[in-house]
């Protein structure tokens, strides 16, 4: 699920696996720990036509998350899964339009207050000795 309107069933992701890289002593020689999960957004049945539209042109046809934190290829699953979820969430929240709002009176005021302030105390410092 990666929002309340929008769930993508697991048949629909294609999984990959390597060999992380950096060091690892024996176990990084035989394990591929390293996954990569890759969603098909133009060819996916699940979405709606809005939904996929908002995706390709936020993210492009192919979406992909890879994972090669942990030591262990089903935590590595877990966060590339989670890290998939949160790319297509993100992509998929529209914003609400902003209203401009005027400022009102009482900010004006405080605003020109803190001038006039402002400007008395830089009067004070000037010099009044002509040299």
């Amino acid at each position: 699920m990666v929002t309340r309107s929008c769930a993508i069933p697991l048949s629909e992701l294609r999984w990959r696996f390597s060999r992380s890289g950096g060091p690892g002593g024996q176990h990084a020689n035989t394990a591929d720990t390293r996954a990569e999960v890759v969603f098909d957004v133009a060819g996916s049945p699940s979405l709606g036509p809005r939904q996929r539209q908002r995706l390709l042109d936020k993210l492009g046809p192919e979406v992909r998350a890879v994972a090669s934190d942990e030591r262990s290829q089903v935590r590595n699953r877990a966060l590339a899964l989670d890290r998939l979820r949160e790319r297509l969430a993100d992509a998929l929240h529209v914003d609400t339009p902003r209203r401009p709002t005027r400022p009102t009176r009482s900010s004006q005021v405080r605003r020109v207050d803190a001038k006039r302030r402002r400007s008395e105390t830089k009067r004070l410092r000037r010099s009044t000795d002509p040299d």
